[in-house]
């Protein structure tokens, strides 16, 4: 299901006639490109997005790496300035996952496959939570509390050969 937020995000146009009844102003958008385009082109289309998704993940560790050898002082506002446009690129992503899945499940009328979009979508969401607690856990700040019981079983599940 879209959230009103993605829904709103995303890249589908407005119904016309709509500002004169809400008194908001009718913004133009451009027709959402997958509308017409066979089943293919959008299952394509999330593999690409998938491949777009690894590289945030690569640029993600590899800002955490740079942050760790920084320091001391650690970079702190780099770090955050990488979390930030990667946190830009997920959302992007997700916003337009989201729409090809409702595009599959509704006018498509593939529901396993929107299943299986839904699935890859919610494991997406784990393994970015994931990493995110594994780097949060890797502060320097934080070295000395780590409890290696609770955080083996997280390494090994975030692992990208598992």
């Amino acid at each position: 299901m879209i959230t009103a937020k993605a829904a709103e995000d995303s890249a589908v146009p407005s119904v016309p006639g709509t500002a004169v009844a809400t008194g908001v102003p009718e913004r133009e958008e451009p027709a959402w490109p997958w509308k017409d385009a066979p089943i293919r082109a959008l299952v394509q289309r999330i593999h690409q997005l998938q491949a777009e998704r690894a590289q945030a993940f690569r640029r993600l560790e590899e800002g955490h790496l740079q942050y760790l050898r920084s320091g001391p002082p650690y970079d702190f506002p780099r770090y955050r300035s990488t979390v930030h446009e990667v946190t830009q690129a997920f959302a992007a992503a997700s916003r337009e996952v989201l729409a090809l899945e409702a595009e599959l499940a509704g006018p498509r009328g593939q529901p396993l496959l929107a299943s299986h979009v839904r699935s890859l979508q919610q494991l997406e969401q784990t393994r970015l939570a994931t990493v995110a607690l594994l780097q949060l856990m890797g502060a320097p700040e934080l070295s000395g509390q780590e409890n290696a019981l609770h955080t083996h079983p997280l390494k090994m599940n975030s692992h990208p050969l598992l």
